[in-house]
């Protein structure tokens, strides 16, 4: 099969191109080189790594928006969105506190960075601010994030 393509200033143009680029990125998502919860790289480095237009790469996020693989949010970036798993209420504060725990661990998220707000893990996790506020509370009990009054969240340094 012949994808229709050009080459302007080093950089692939062309219908398809977006759409292979998507592609790339979901196996990514799927292989678990990006995590849940875990931010995208920037337009212009996806631009840099795949050479292409900065708004090919942009068509490719916003399909897999569209998808529900990843969301936007402010000031973080494009977030890989966690799968819908069938967990009641009273569960999904434990997966909500797994994932961050795993972030942690494996050094996503270090010792003085903020943790994604309330509001930001209610979008990505679709749940309740309650259920968000559970997860937390269970990670500052043990002793891995802690609350400034007036200030998010962060990441505490192990003692």
């Amino acid at each position: 099969m012949h994808t229709a393509h050009n080459v302007r200033g080093g950089h692939l143009t062309g219908w398809r191109v977006y759409t292979q680029i998507a592609e790339r990125v979901r196996e990514r998502i799927t292989a678990g080189v990006y995590a849940a919860g875990a931010s995208l790289p920037s337009e212009a480095a996806l631009s840099a790594e795949f050479r292409v237009a900065r708004n090919t790469v942009r068509r490719a996020l916003h399909a897999l928006e569209a998808d529900g693989l990843i969301v936007t949010a402010p000031s973080k970036g494009r977030i890989v969105k966690a799968e819908r798993q069938e967990i009641t209420a009273v569960y999904r504060y434990q997966m909500i506190a797994g994932d961050l725990r795993r972030q942690i661990e494996r050094g996503d998220l270090v010792p003085g960075d903020t943790v994604p707000t309330v509001a930001e893990l209610r979008w990505l996790y679709d749940t309740s601010r309650n259920t968000v506020r559970q997860a937390l509370g269970e990670l500052e009990r043990e002793g891995l994030i802690m609350s400034r009054p007036g200030k998010r969240r962060l990441v505490r340094s192990p003692e």
